[in-house]
Protein backbone atom coordinates (compact mmCIF):
# COMPACT_ATOMS: atom_id res chain seq x y z
CA UNK A 1 0.00 0.00 0.00
CA UNK A 2 0.73 3.38 -0.88
CA UNK A 3 -0.17 6.20 0.99
CA UNK A 4 1.08 10.18 0.23
CA UNK A 5 3.53 8.37 -2.24
CA UNK A 6 5.17 6.57 1.19
CA UNK A 7 6.04 2.90 0.63
CA UNK A 8 4.59 1.03 3.79
CA UNK A 9 6.91 -0.21 5.90
CA UNK A 10 6.44 -2.49 9.20
CA UNK A 11 3.82 -0.19 10.27
CA UNK A 12 0.01 -1.26 10.55
CA UNK A 13 -0.70 1.80 8.49
CA UNK A 14 -4.48 2.98 8.45
CA UNK A 15 -6.85 2.46 5.54
CA UNK A 16 -6.51 5.39 2.89
CA UNK A 17 -10.52 5.88 2.78
CA UNK A 18 -9.66 8.05 6.24
CA UNK A 19 -7.55 10.66 7.67
CA UNK A 20 -4.48 9.40 9.83
CA UNK A 21 -4.77 10.76 13.17
CA UNK A 22 -2.59 11.31 16.22
CA UNK A 23 -4.44 8.01 17.92
CA UNK A 24 -3.24 6.30 14.86
CA UNK A 25 0.58 7.45 15.42
CA UNK A 26 0.45 7.19 18.93
CA UNK A 27 -1.32 3.12 18.54
CA UNK A 28 1.31 2.18 16.02
CA UNK A 29 4.49 3.74 17.33
CA UNK A 30 3.64 2.21 20.99
CA UNK A 31 3.37 5.66 23.01
CA UNK A 32 0.45 7.98 24.08
CA UNK A 33 -1.03 10.35 22.08
CA UNK A 34 0.44 12.92 24.48
CA UNK A 35 3.79 12.25 23.12
CA UNK A 36 3.05 12.15 19.63
CA UNK A 37 1.43 16.35 20.33
CA UNK A 38 4.45 17.33 21.99
CA UNK A 39 7.17 15.69 19.41
CA UNK A 40 4.10 17.00 16.40
CA UNK A 41 4.41 20.91 18.23
CA UNK A 42 8.08 20.56 18.72
CA UNK A 43 7.93 21.22 22.41
CA UNK A 44 9.09 20.06 25.45
CA UNK A 45 6.72 18.98 28.30
CA UNK A 46 7.93 19.31 32.11
CA UNK A 47 5.63 16.30 32.80
CA UNK A 48 6.15 13.95 29.87
CA UNK A 49 10.28 13.68 29.13
CA UNK A 50 10.93 12.17 24.70
CA UNK A 51 13.16 9.97 24.33
CA UNK A 52 15.54 10.64 21.17
CA UNK A 53 14.80 7.49 19.94
CA UNK A 54 11.10 7.39 21.05
CA UNK A 55 11.04 11.47 18.76
CA UNK A 56 12.59 9.85 16.19
CA UNK A 57 10.40 6.79 16.12
CA UNK A 58 7.01 9.10 16.36
CA UNK A 59 9.58 10.82 13.57
CA UNK A 60 9.40 7.94 11.53
CA UNK A 61 6.02 6.80 11.28
CA UNK A 62 4.65 10.69 10.46
CA UNK A 63 6.23 9.95 7.26
CA UNK A 64 5.47 7.23 6.36
CA UNK A 65 2.39 7.40 6.38
CA UNK A 66 2.22 10.89 5.00
CA UNK A 67 0.55 12.31 8.35
CA UNK A 68 -0.53 15.80 8.06
CA UNK A 69 -1.83 17.85 11.28
CA UNK A 70 -5.01 19.66 11.59
CA UNK A 71 -4.03 23.42 11.89
CA UNK A 72 -6.58 24.12 14.38
CA UNK A 73 -5.64 21.33 16.45
CA UNK A 74 -2.01 22.67 16.59
CA UNK A 75 -3.20 25.42 17.22
CA UNK A 76 -4.91 24.36 20.30
CA UNK A 77 -2.06 21.90 21.03
CA UNK A 78 -0.15 24.60 21.82
CA UNK A 79 -3.06 26.87 23.55
CA UNK A 80 -6.33 25.79 24.61
CA UNK A 81 -9.30 28.04 23.49
CA UNK A 82 -10.83 26.99 27.25
CA UNK A 83 -14.01 26.17 25.27
CA UNK A 84 -16.09 23.12 26.14
CA UNK A 85 -18.51 21.80 24.22
CA UNK A 86 -22.06 20.24 25.27
CA UNK A 87 -24.05 18.14 23.32
CA UNK A 88 -27.35 16.47 23.38
CA UNK A 89 -28.87 13.77 21.40
CA UNK A 90 -32.26 14.81 22.92
CA UNK A 91 -33.86 17.98 23.63
CA UNK A 92 -32.65 18.05 27.58
CA UNK A 93 -32.54 21.52 28.36
CA UNK A 94 -34.61 22.31 31.06
CA UNK A 95 -37.33 24.55 30.98
CA UNK A 96 -37.86 24.34 34.57
CA UNK A 97 -35.93 23.55 37.60
CA UNK A 98 -37.31 20.25 38.16
CA UNK A 99 -36.50 18.61 34.69
CA UNK A 100 -34.17 15.34 34.60
CA UNK A 101 -31.62 17.19 32.65
CA UNK A 102 -31.04 20.49 35.12
CA UNK A 103 -28.33 18.80 37.61
CA UNK A 104 -26.22 17.51 35.37
CA UNK A 105 -26.09 20.63 33.51
CA UNK A 106 -25.55 22.29 37.08
CA UNK A 107 -22.35 19.84 37.48
CA UNK A 108 -21.00 20.68 34.34
CA UNK A 109 -21.31 24.58 34.23
CA UNK A 110 -19.60 24.75 38.02
CA UNK A 111 -17.07 22.29 37.19
CA UNK A 112 -15.99 24.46 33.99
CA UNK A 113 -15.65 27.49 35.92
CA UNK A 114 -14.04 25.91 38.78
CA UNK A 115 -11.09 25.18 36.16
CA UNK A 116 -11.40 28.51 34.00
CA UNK A 117 -13.48 27.16 31.29
CA UNK A 118 -16.28 28.31 28.97
CA UNK A 119 -19.13 26.56 27.67
CA UNK A 120 -20.33 26.21 23.96
CA UNK A 121 -23.84 24.52 23.50
CA UNK A 122 -23.93 22.91 20.58
CA UNK A 123 -27.41 23.36 19.05
CA UNK A 124 -27.57 23.79 15.61
CA UNK A 125 -27.23 19.68 14.80
CA UNK A 126 -30.15 18.51 12.72
CA UNK A 127 -32.93 15.94 13.54
CA UNK A 128 -32.11 12.69 11.23
CA UNK A 129 -35.26 9.98 11.79
CA UNK A 130 -36.27 11.48 14.89
CA UNK A 131 -32.41 11.49 16.49
CA UNK A 132 -29.89 14.31 16.31
CA UNK A 133 -27.00 13.88 14.78
CA UNK A 134 -23.29 15.10 15.65
CA UNK A 135 -21.93 14.73 12.27
CA UNK A 136 -23.22 17.06 9.64
CA UNK A 137 -21.80 19.34 6.92
CA UNK A 138 -21.93 22.67 9.38
CA UNK A 139 -20.75 20.56 11.88
CA UNK A 140 -18.60 22.79 14.47
CA UNK A 141 -17.33 20.50 17.23
CA UNK A 142 -13.77 21.67 16.65
CA UNK A 143 -14.77 25.31 18.18
CA UNK A 144 -14.16 23.57 21.71
CA UNK A 145 -11.19 21.58 23.02
CA UNK A 146 -13.21 19.00 23.66
CA UNK A 147 -17.10 17.72 24.00
CA UNK A 148 -19.89 16.43 26.46
CA UNK A 149 -22.07 14.15 25.17
CA UNK A 150 -25.43 13.66 26.87
CA UNK A 151 -28.58 11.90 26.44
CA UNK A 152 -30.07 8.87 27.29
CA UNK A 153 -29.70 7.57 23.38
CA UNK A 154 -26.21 8.07 21.52
CA UNK A 155 -25.41 6.65 18.72
CA UNK A 156 -22.58 4.39 18.83
CA UNK A 157 -21.44 4.86 14.77
CA UNK A 158 -20.71 8.22 16.04
CA UNK A 159 -19.16 7.38 19.19
CA UNK A 160 -16.99 4.75 16.83
CA UNK A 161 -16.09 8.40 15.04
CA UNK A 162 -15.08 10.63 17.48
CA UNK A 163 -12.58 7.76 18.82
CA UNK A 164 -11.10 6.90 15.35
CA UNK A 165 -10.40 10.98 14.56
CA UNK A 166 -9.14 11.52 17.76
CA UNK A 167 -11.75 14.00 19.33
CA UNK A 168 -11.47 14.26 22.91
CA UNK A 169 -15.29 13.66 24.33
CA UNK A 170 -16.99 11.97 27.31
CA UNK A 171 -20.44 10.70 27.60
CA UNK A 172 -22.21 11.22 30.60
CA UNK A 173 -23.33 7.90 30.93
CA UNK A 174 -21.71 4.29 30.39
CA UNK A 175 -21.36 3.40 26.81
CA UNK A 176 -19.76 -0.19 25.78
CA UNK A 177 -21.31 0.06 22.08
CA UNK A 178 -18.00 1.60 20.68
CA UNK A 179 -15.73 -0.90 21.71
CA UNK A 180 -15.52 0.08 25.29
CA UNK A 181 -13.11 2.31 24.67
CA UNK A 182 -15.25 5.68 25.59
CA UNK A 183 -14.52 7.72 27.96
CA UNK A 184 -17.67 7.96 30.52
CA UNK A 185 -19.27 8.64 33.84
CA UNK A 186 -22.12 6.51 35.08
CA UNK A 187 -24.30 5.87 37.59
CA UNK A 188 -23.67 2.44 39.27
CA UNK A 189 -26.87 0.90 38.46
CA UNK A 190 -26.43 -2.99 38.60
CA UNK A 191 -24.92 -2.28 42.19
CA UNK A 192 -27.71 0.04 43.45
CA UNK A 193 -30.55 -2.27 42.05
CA UNK A 194 -29.07 -4.92 43.66
CA UNK A 195 -29.08 -3.34 46.87
CA UNK A 196 -32.97 -2.38 46.61
CA UNK A 197 -33.73 -6.22 46.09
CA UNK A 198 -31.61 -7.74 48.43
CA UNK A 199 -33.73 -5.37 50.82
CA UNK A 200 -36.86 -6.21 49.36
CA UNK A 201 -35.91 -10.32 50.21
CA UNK A 202 -34.80 -9.54 53.61
CA UNK A 203 -37.89 -8.04 54.50
CA UNK A 204 -39.39 -11.34 53.25
CA UNK A 205 -40.38 -10.66 49.31
CA UNK A 206 -39.66 -14.26 47.74
CA UNK A 207 -41.23 -13.02 43.99
CA UNK A 208 -40.70 -9.93 42.48
CA UNK A 209 -41.21 -8.23 39.05
CA UNK A 210 -39.01 -5.94 37.15
CA UNK A 211 -41.26 -3.46 35.13
CA UNK A 212 -39.23 -1.81 32.07
CA UNK A 213 -37.23 -2.63 29.02
CA UNK A 214 -34.27 -3.74 30.71
CA UNK A 215 -32.42 -2.80 27.24
CA UNK A 216 -31.60 -0.41 24.22
CA UNK A 217 -29.83 2.30 26.76
CA UNK A 218 -26.85 0.98 29.07
CA UNK A 219 -28.85 2.62 31.52
CA UNK A 220 -32.19 -0.16 31.69
CA UNK A 221 -29.90 -2.41 30.98
CA UNK A 222 -27.50 -2.48 33.61
CA UNK A 223 -31.09 -1.85 36.07
CA UNK A 224 -32.16 -5.36 34.95
CA UNK A 225 -28.57 -6.66 35.17
CA UNK A 226 -28.47 -5.65 38.92
CA UNK A 227 -31.70 -7.53 39.42
CA UNK A 228 -31.18 -10.72 38.19
CA UNK A 229 -28.33 -10.67 39.65
CA UNK A 230 -29.33 -10.00 43.10
CA UNK A 231 -32.68 -12.24 42.51
CA UNK A 232 -30.22 -15.34 41.78
CA UNK A 233 -27.90 -14.47 44.64
CA UNK A 234 -30.81 -14.13 47.24
CA UNK A 235 -32.60 -17.49 45.89
CA UNK A 236 -35.68 -15.66 45.58
CA UNK A 237 -37.97 -15.50 42.02
CA UNK A 238 -38.33 -12.58 39.40
CA UNK A 239 -39.90 -11.74 36.63
CA UNK A 240 -39.29 -9.45 33.65
CA UNK A 241 -42.21 -7.44 32.67
CA UNK A 242 -41.97 -4.72 29.94
CA UNK A 243 -44.40 -2.00 29.92
CA UNK A 244 -43.69 -0.68 26.10
CA UNK A 245 -47.51 0.13 24.75
CA UNK A 246 -49.72 -1.02 27.11
CA UNK A 247 -51.70 0.25 29.66
CA UNK A 248 -51.07 0.00 33.28
CA UNK A 249 -53.96 -2.57 34.26
CA UNK A 250 -52.64 -5.02 31.62
CA UNK A 251 -49.04 -4.66 33.13
CA UNK A 252 -50.87 -5.33 36.91
CA UNK A 253 -52.77 -8.20 35.50
CA UNK A 254 -49.72 -10.16 34.61
CA UNK A 255 -48.15 -8.98 37.82
CA UNK A 256 -50.98 -10.07 39.96
CA UNK A 257 -51.28 -13.42 38.05
CA UNK A 258 -47.20 -14.59 38.76
CA UNK A 259 -48.08 -13.79 42.44
CA UNK A 260 -45.98 -10.85 43.02
CA UNK A 261 -45.72 -8.84 45.94
CA UNK A 262 -43.16 -6.20 45.16
CA UNK A 263 -42.78 -4.04 41.94
CA UNK A 264 -39.06 -2.47 40.78
CA UNK A 265 -39.77 0.07 37.99
CA UNK A 266 -37.26 1.33 35.63
CA UNK A 267 -38.96 4.24 34.71
CA UNK A 268 -40.19 6.32 37.83
CA UNK A 269 -43.48 7.94 35.72
CA UNK A 270 -44.71 4.18 34.93
CA UNK A 271 -44.28 3.04 38.97
CA UNK A 272 -47.06 6.20 39.37
CA UNK A 273 -48.87 4.59 36.71
CA UNK A 274 -49.32 1.41 37.55
CA UNK A 275 -49.56 2.37 41.79
CA UNK A 276 -52.56 4.48 41.10
CA UNK A 277 -53.99 1.47 38.95
CA UNK A 278 -53.62 -1.15 42.08
CA UNK A 279 -54.78 1.84 44.75
CA UNK A 280 -58.04 1.66 41.98
CA UNK A 281 -58.47 -2.36 42.22
CA UNK A 282 -58.25 -1.28 46.28
CA UNK A 283 -54.67 -2.67 46.82
CA UNK A 284 -52.65 -0.66 49.80
CA UNK A 285 -49.01 0.30 49.07
CA UNK A 286 -46.84 -0.98 50.41
CA UNK A 287 -48.95 -3.71 52.68
CA UNK A 288 -51.09 -5.03 49.78
CA UNK A 289 -48.19 -4.31 47.06
CA UNK A 290 -44.86 -2.73 47.47
CA UNK A 291 -43.00 -0.57 44.86
CA UNK A 292 -39.22 0.83 44.05
CA UNK A 293 -38.43 2.97 41.97
CA UNK A 294 -34.67 2.79 40.53
CA UNK A 295 -33.85 5.82 39.99
CA UNK A 296 -35.26 9.70 39.60
CA UNK A 297 -38.41 10.79 37.58
CA UNK A 298 -37.27 11.08 33.68
CA UNK A 299 -40.69 12.52 32.60
CA UNK A 300 -43.64 14.06 34.45
CA UNK A 301 -45.10 11.72 36.91
CA UNK A 302 -47.68 12.68 39.41
CA UNK A 303 -47.82 10.67 42.69
CA UNK A 304 -48.25 11.39 46.43
CA UNK A 305 -46.20 8.53 46.71
CA UNK A 306 -42.95 8.78 48.60
CA UNK A 307 -41.56 5.66 46.61
CA UNK A 308 -38.49 3.66 48.03
CA UNK A 309 -35.41 3.52 45.54
CA UNK A 310 -32.48 5.73 44.69
CA UNK A 311 -31.14 9.09 43.25
CA UNK A 312 -28.91 9.14 40.44
CA UNK A 313 -25.68 10.96 41.38
CA UNK A 314 -26.65 13.86 38.60
CA UNK A 315 -25.07 17.11 39.55
CA UNK A 316 -21.86 14.60 40.30
CA UNK A 317 -21.85 13.32 36.81
CA UNK A 318 -21.94 15.94 35.29
CA UNK A 319 -19.38 17.69 37.29
CA UNK A 320 -16.98 14.53 36.75
CA UNK A 321 -17.52 14.82 33.06
CA UNK A 322 -15.55 18.11 32.83
CA UNK A 323 -12.73 16.29 34.99
CA UNK A 324 -12.35 13.48 32.80
CA UNK A 325 -12.48 15.70 29.73
CA UNK A 326 -10.20 18.08 31.34
CA UNK A 327 -7.98 14.88 32.09
CA UNK A 328 -8.09 13.94 28.47
CA UNK A 329 -6.84 17.04 27.03
CA UNK A 330 -4.12 17.93 29.18
CA UNK A 331 -2.96 13.96 28.95
CA UNK A 332 -2.94 13.81 32.43
CA UNK A 333 -4.54 10.26 32.11
CA UNK A 334 -6.01 8.90 35.34
CA UNK A 335 -9.54 6.77 35.44
CA UNK A 336 -11.20 7.45 32.01
CA UNK A 337 -14.13 5.50 32.97
CA UNK A 338 -16.22 6.06 36.43
CA UNK A 339 -19.03 4.68 37.99
CA UNK A 340 -20.45 6.68 40.54
CA UNK A 341 -22.60 4.93 43.46
CA UNK A 342 -26.57 5.86 43.48
CA UNK A 343 -27.90 7.73 46.81
CA UNK A 344 -30.27 5.04 48.41
CA UNK A 345 -34.10 6.60 48.94
CA UNK A 346 -36.09 5.10 52.42
CA UNK A 347 -39.19 6.19 51.15
CA UNK A 348 -42.61 4.53 52.44
CA UNK A 349 -43.44 1.84 49.42
CA UNK A 350 -41.49 -0.87 50.15
CA UNK A 351 -42.32 -2.95 53.60
CA UNK A 352 -42.98 -6.95 55.01
CA UNK A 353 -45.28 -8.53 52.76
CA UNK A 354 -49.02 -8.87 53.77
CA UNK A 355 -49.36 -11.86 54.78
Amino acid sequence: MRISGVTEGTYDVPSSNRRVTQQDIARMTGVSQTTVSIVLNERDDAAVRIAPETRERVLQAIRRTGYVADPIARRLAAQRNRFLGVFTYEPVFPAGQGDFYHPFLVGIEECAESIGCDLLLFTSAPVVDGRRRIFHQDNRLRLADGCILLGRWLDPRELARLLAEGSPFVSVGRRDDAGGAVPYVGADYPAATAAQVRRAAELGHRRIAYVGEGGGAESHADRLHGFTTAVAETGISGIHVRFADRRAGVVLDEIQEQGCTAIFVEEFADGAVVADEAARRGLRVPDDLSFVALGDPTRPASTDLDFTGYRIPRREMGWQAVEVLSAILDGSGGDLQRLLPCEPVAGATLAVPHA
